[in-house]
């Protein structure tokens, strides 16, 4: 089990989480799969608090994905009631820990009261700085990336931007982590093994790190081991060891 004093001053300044298996651990206790649902809720609080807590400067989670609408009904209707209750729940862990709530995707599809609660948040917490933690809504990184192609076609064609200008940086500006530095560190929870279309662009360079732990059973040393096996790890970003050293 690690600690937070194992790890070392290398701290990944962006964490992105899959927090997967919800489902797997309520079916595993005998539960409906709502429960799996509510308890990670738990699990999202210790993983926030842990963050800032070592000095992640952003944190973002895959909440919901485009996918996840073709879910049961009566599941998604119980994970969109369960973001506005932990909305207004969490407010004050947020602003006890000084973190500003961020959300990315397409936060129109979700329903009008989701949508109040999640902007009355993020407004009251604009001004937090010790961390940015991003919620990934209704979001699937395909469907960002046409948006992003879509936007500077339309520029191409009304001459705001020249084709042989397009760069990075570009393309940057139109994503919906705009304001986000790319991801060093991706986790995902549950065993599974997969990136499940999040944040294709921005996990370009990011070292991937699977866990068997389902997500409502997702602790701060499990945190801690995640970040502690990244710093073990040499980034090279393509060159060779000789050039780092």
């Amino acid at each position: 089990m690690i600690n937070k004093e194992q790890l070392n001053s290398n701290i990944p300044e962006h964490v992105a989480i899959i927090m997967d298996g919800n489902g797997r651990w309520a079916k595993k206790k005998g539960f409906f799969r709502a429960v799996g649902h509510e308890n990670g809720t738990k699990a999202v609080r210790e993983a926030v608090e842990s963050s800032a807590e070592i000095g992640v400067k952003y944190l973002t989670l895959y909440a919901f994905s485009t996918e996840n609408w073709n879910r049961p009904k009566l599941e998604v209707e119980t994970l969109m009631k369960l973001l506005v209750s932990s909305l207004k729940k969490e407010i004050k862990t947020l602003q006890k820990n000084n973190i500003k709530l961020n959300a990315i995707g397409n936060l129109e599809s979700l329903p009008k009261k989701a949508q109040v609660e999640l902007l009355e948040v993020i407004e009251k917490t604009k001004s937090n700085d010790r961390m940015t933690l991003t919620l990934a809504l209704s979001y699937g990184s395909r469907e960002e990336l046409i948006k992003t192609i879509e936007e500077i076609s339309i520029k191409v064609k009304n001459g705001v931007i020249s084709p042989h200008l397009i760069n990075e940086t570009v393309i940057n500006e139109h994503l919906y982590t705009k304001n986000l530095p790319d991801v060093d560190l991706l986790i995902r929870t549950s065993g599974e093994q997969r990136i499940s279309n999040f944040l294709l662009w921005q996990i370009a360079y990011a070292e991937l790190y699977f866990t068997e732990v389902l997500w409502p059973d997702f602790k701060k040393s499990d945190l801690f081991e995640a970040i502690y096996n990244y710093q073990k790890r040499e980034r090279r970003f393509g060159k060779t060891s000789e050039q780092l050293s």
